[in-house]
């Protein structure tokens, strides 16, 4: 019960829905620790182009177009739960999944 709590309490500025991924440690003596991290990349390039979810063919026509600013900031945001890697390696990462989505990135 203690976690709902504690978990409830941490995320009560998230809006209700949003899939967060969790990582949840827990320990032989029923202790626990956990941390929330940022929504998926998919979460938000779905955001950005205004569509609900991606083609089921990638690699056909795009069906939604978004700018390099909107792939940076996203890596931006990214970049909090990844520390170590360059703005321009999660900006690429970022690239990679729009393709995936047939999303097409447009300066």
């Amino acid at each position: 019960m203690d976690f709902c709590k504690e978990f409830n309490a941490r995320t009560a500025h998230v809006e209700p829905g949003l899939l967060l991924p969790t990582r949840i440690d827990i320990n032989p003596d029923r202790t626990f620790t956990f941390i929330t991290k940022t929504p998926t990349t998919s979460y938000f390039l779905k955001k950005c182009a205004n569509i609900e979810k991606g083609t089921g063919k990638p690699g056909t026509a795009p069906i939604a177009t978004i700018s390099v600013k909107h792939i940076y900031e996203i890596a931006r945001i990214k970049s909090i739960d990844v520390n170590d890697r360059p703005l321009e390696a999660l900006a690429r990462s970022v690239v990679a999944t729009a393709k995936t989505l047939n999303i097409k990135v447009v300066l």
